[in-house]
């Protein structure tokens, strides 16, 4: 399938993403705060999801990780808020300053309570864990980005690699961080985005395009201290297709298939948590959605068919590709970085990837 105008999640009309990156180099605790590779990710679905939720769901291939909100998501069925990402000992924070920027942004939320979704994963390898690192001016201005992301005219690919909450992530022992792709469904006007968290893998199950290329690099010098496996994914899927929260748990679960076609085993210490969620349909916050309905967009409503059965393949593959490719651009988008205690994530090397797969082709 084709990607979309900037191959990114921002291609699905509305979305945006925005960044906060926090590098900092202080003393150890309890002198300062340690050396910090981290930050926040923020995707917008735009408009103002807590007055008017999308369909949402999400499927968990491997649960050791967090995701606040998940559980009320999948209840309900709907996306109330944006979707926030940061590293695991930093969601506390990230969840409370949501609170508020949310609440602020909007006094119609009232007397109403808000749950952000907020999900992790472990950056500890690259950065101290042991002192919060994360303010509430970072993830004001990660929300900022993604809100001005969003109403872009062109829009444009956000950065990828190691910045926001992929600051300090690893991947198959070399540098990760934050990938994402796009794939435009044939004959039809929707797209598909998606935009993936990676810090998990084995180096030696490393695969690119059905190549081993783990197996073929090199090895880390003999005494370098190489990377946790099991450190997490988190993706989230949108589309702009009509799809109710049902379809959209089936999307997500297809995230799983794309992260295994780039050599993941989903550890046992690992959080592959992935999260769908569809603008098509869309109802005033306390309302019911008819199917067949859209209030938003159109404003004032229209009449949609929702996607479904033998429909939805193309949906299905498009997230695997989509999937499959975001861990690929992050791979390819970070730098070698040292962090913690002298730690080192290298970049993957592209030349020598890019060598072993014209080999294989031949």
């Amino acid at each position: 399938m084709a990607p979309g105008p900037t191959n990114s999640i921002v291609d699905v009309p509305g979305v945006g993403v925005g960044h906060a990156t926090v590098w900092r180099d202080e003393p150890a605790p309890p002198a300062g705060r340690g050396i910090a590779r981290t930050g926040v990710t923020v995707i917008d679905p735009g408009g103002n999801t807590f007055r008017n939720p999308i369909p949402c769901g999400g499927a968990v291939l491997n649960g050791a990780g967090e995701c606040t909100g998940f559980i009320t998501a999948q209840e309900w069925g709907l996306l109330e808020t944006p979707i926030f990402l940061t590293s695991t000992m930093q969601l506390g924070r990230v969840y409370d300053a949501a609170c508020e920027l949310l609440i602020d942004e909007d006094d119609g939320i009232g007397e109403d309570v808000i749950i952000p979704v907020v999900a992790e994963c472990d950056d500890s390898f690259l950065s101290d864990a042991r002192r919060m690192q994360v303010t509430r001016t970072d993830v004001a201005e990660a929300l900022s980005n993604a809100r001005a992301s969003a109403r872009a005219t062109p829009k444009v690919a956000p950065p990828e690699g190691a910045v926001g909450s992929g600051t300090g992530m690893s991947c198959f022992d070399f540098k990760g961080g934050i990938g994402t792709a796009s794939r435009l469904i044939p004959d039809t006007p929707y797209t598909v985005g998606v935009l993936a968290m990676c810090n998990f893998g084995e180096r030696e199950r490393l695969t690119v395009a059905g190549v081993p290329v783990g197996r073929l690099l090199p090895l880390r010098p003999e005494g370098e201290t190489p990377a946790p496996f099991a450190g997490s994914c988190i993706v989230i899927v949108m589309t702009d297709a009509p799809l109710t929260s049902h379809t959209c748990q089936r999307l997500a679960a297809r995230a799983g298939l794309g992260l295994a076609r780039t050599g993941s085993t989903a550890h046992n210490g690992s959080g592959e948590i992935f999260l769908a969620a569809a603008t098509g349909l869309r109802a005033p916050r306390g309302t019911s959605t008819p199917i067949g309905k859209a209030t938003v967009p159109p404003i004032g409503g229209a009449t949609v068919t929702p996607v479904g059965g033998a429909d939805l393949n193309p949906f299905f593959a498009a997230v695997i590709d989509a999937t499959e490719e975001s861990v690929l651009n992050c791979l390819l988008s970070a730098e070698t970085m040292t962090g913690r205690s002298g730690n080192t994530s290298p970049g993957l090397p592209a030349d020598a990837v890019k060598e072993l797969l014209s080999t294989a082709a031949r």
